[in-house]
């Protein structure tokens, strides 16, 4: 009984963890000229309170428990109940801890990166609303919630991506990210309505309850993890829906930040793993999930090894990543996709916030051919860039080793293929990132004298959050060591509880032994080292510089194998050519004439009948008496 009240008591500050995002969001818009900068500061503390309670929910609620609580009835009709309700476990704190911390210290960052933006309260109001939309995602105990969290967090990219809206170019990156996720959205929705038809209902419990009964492989279930992964694939940029995520650049650096970092792009992998069971009762979509994840990574690398733009590589870099996060969900390794994603969480913000850093100091420009030698002027930001692109590139003892390592692993027991595919993609990263690393830090400065007078480090607003992801990106890796290193692997076990019905549905893969575990590791590390010496040799003993305009491999490259000109050759021209023929054939000959003809007959109707209306009220007399006669003459003979 006791246990029971203590569990009920937890429900209040569930329920508060979002509200708090929303009302800075009012307060912030509806307040932002008078709170001034104030505002910032206002909007940061209401995350930082969300922060306090999933954080005090972590402490209190025990690992094999949850809350799942519904605040009241929406939708009802026949047996189908649809309540807005909240669940909160394992899986959901940690992305709550993950998403209000991180989303606190990209608030406080953007306290010194926007301080000169004349649409400071603005940004802030859309960075709280997007966070809430982020919690009711994770929250949600339906796939209901989740879609609203889902469309919110889409709705809020696209006011962010493209927040200096008087850049025409800024405004298109917005547009093709809001469109390519509707497309993905279309997926999930309708996976939506085939759980409401044949599965009873959409919350979870609902869902898996009657999922287990289908045998698996059941053509019913492959349709709708099919089309729920179609969701994921544009939210979380995969092939073919992943070209919306590098022109997310537009947007200011902090938005970057919390778009590729923690939250939107890893709404993806949180939805497959919060729908772990179907996913598993559907071995061909976990097959599929697999190979798209293998495919977008290594395709994701190649790209990045030529970009120029920092936050470019960075981006290419989280679809990269993405597809190895994929790829361990594919594989049934759901703990080890769901680390990643903490761990990828903390070094990515701390890139990218490390970029803003960069571009601040650099009076805006982002081209690292025009950098260089910033180390000696910029010492925060490249000690903290340095421990982030250390962490990314899986090099003991940073966290992206423990949990790349970990996905490699389990790769490794499942499909060899596969393990040297990902092993690949892993090193082409550790080249791109030192090549970054070594051409904006390293040697002399290439850029103009006005820029090299404006160097200078980031305020403490901004320098504070990069110290303190620098060291969750060294330290977070050891919630998760692998088994020759340690016998307990605390985030698997906490995880644990989520994905237990699971399990057993998953074809076991013969786990490494510590000879084997130990050989793995140390291909990886010897990998990353060849990788690392690769780029030192090119960037920093040869001092080459990348070239302005690129020849033969290297131009498709450099200009992303041209995927975006192909969609709008076979897909966004095709489209256009048949709106215009619609506009001309639909529109101009058959809708307007039909208003144009409808409006005539009004027009003439109404002269015709004044023509009548003499204002004679003999000939309205007269009038009367023939009408009378006429129904009298019906009434007879009828």
């Amino acid at each position: 009984m006791d246990n029971f009240i203590n569990l009920t008591q937890l429900i209040t500050p569930a329920s508060l963890i979002p509200l708090f995002p929303l009302l800075g969001f009012f307060i912030t818009a509806l307040f932002g000229k008078q709170l001034k900068h104030f505002s910032g500061w206002f909007a940061s503390a209401m995350i930082l309170l969300s922060f306090g309670l999933a954080l005090h929910l972590f402490l209190n609620l025990p690992a094999n428990q949850s809350l799942n609580f519904n605040l009241f009835n929406w939708i009802k009709w026949g047996n189908i109940n649809l309540a807005f309700g909240f669940l909160i476990d394992p899986l959901s704190l940690v992305m709550l801890l993950v998403v209000t911390g991180i989303g606190f210290l990209i608030h406080l960052y953007s306290i010194g990166y926007m301080h000169h933006d004349e649409g400071f309260s603005r940004f802030f109001s859309y960075l709280n609303l997007f966070i809430f939309f982020m919690l009711l995602l994770v929250m949600g105990n339906s796939y209901l919630i989740m879609f609203i969290g889902w469309e919110g967090v889409g709705l809020c990219s696209y006011l962010l991506i493209g927040f200096w809206f008087k850049n025409d170019s800024y405004n298109d990156a917005a547009k093709k990210a809001f469109i390519m996720n509707r497309v993905g959205d279309l997926g999930f929705l309708i996976g939506m309505f085939f759980m409401l038809f044949y599965l009873g209902g959409l919350d979870f419990e609902t869902v898996n309850a009657n999922a287990i009964n289908y045998p698996a492989g059941s053509s019913l279930l492959v349709a709708i993890t099919l089309l729920l992964f179609v969701g994921a694939m544009g939210k979380s940029a995969q092939i073919p829906l992943y070209t919306w995520l590098p022109d997310a650049m537009a947007g200011p650096t902090p938005v970057s930040a919390l778009i590729h970092a923690a939250t939107m792009v890893t709404a993806g992998i949180y939805m497959i793993a919060r729908s772990n069971l179907i996913f598993a009762l559907a071995p061909f979509t976990m097959e599929v999930v697999m190979w798209v994840g293998v495919i977008t990574s290594i395709f994701a690398a190649i790209i990045g090894i030529k970009q120029t733009d920092i936050k470019k590589v960075l981006a290419y870099s989280t679809v990269s990543q993405l597809g190895l996060m994929f790829a361990a969900l594919g594989i049934g390794a759901f703990e080890s996709g769901m680390f990643h994603v903490v761990t990828h969480a903390f070094f990515k913000a701390l890139l990218f916030l490390g970029a803003g850093s960069v571009i601040h100091a650099m009076g805006g420009e982002q081209d690292m051919r025009y950098m260089g030698g910033l180390g000696k002027y910029i010492r925060i930001t490249w000690l903290t860039f340095l421990i982030g692109t250390l962490a990314i590139s899986g090099i003991f003892p940073f966290a992206g080793f423990f949990s790349k390592d970990e996905i490699l692993a389990a790769s490794f027991g499942a499909n060899k293929t596969v393990w040297i595919l990902l092993s690949i993609s892993s090193m082409m990263t550790v080249f791109y990132m030192f090549r970054l690393f070594f051409l904006t830090f390293s040697k002399s400065f290439r850029g103009t004298e006005e820029q090299k007078h404006h160097l200078h480090e980031s305020p403490w607003t901004m320098t504070l959050p990069l110290i303190v992801l620098a060291i969750f990106s060294v330290g977070a890796g050891f919630l998760g060591m692998p088994a020759v290193m340690s016998s307990t692997h605390y985030f698997s076990q906490y995880l644990a509880p989520v994905f237990e019905g699971s399990k057993s549905l998953i074809t076991e893969h013969h786990h490494a032994d510590h000879g084997t575990e130990l050989m793995l590791i140390g291909i990886a590390l010897s990998a990353a080292a060849i990788s690392i010496g690769l780029a030192w040799s090119f960037y920093v003993s040869k001092n080459q510089i990348p070239e302005d305009e690129p020849q033969g491999l290297s131009k498709w490259v450099a200009n992303k194998f041209y995927i975006d000109e192909l969609y709008n050759t076979i897909i966004v021209k095709p489209i256009m050519v048949i709106s215009d023929i619609l506009f001309v054939l639909v529109d101009k000959l058959v809708v307007d004439l039909i208003v144009m003809a409808a409006a005539w007959i009004v027009g003439f109707t109404g002269r015709t009948l004044r023509l009548v209306q003499t204002g004679n009220t003999g000939f309205y007399i007269f009038a009367m008496v023939i009408g009378m006669m006429v129904l009298m003459f019906i009434q007879l003979v009828y």
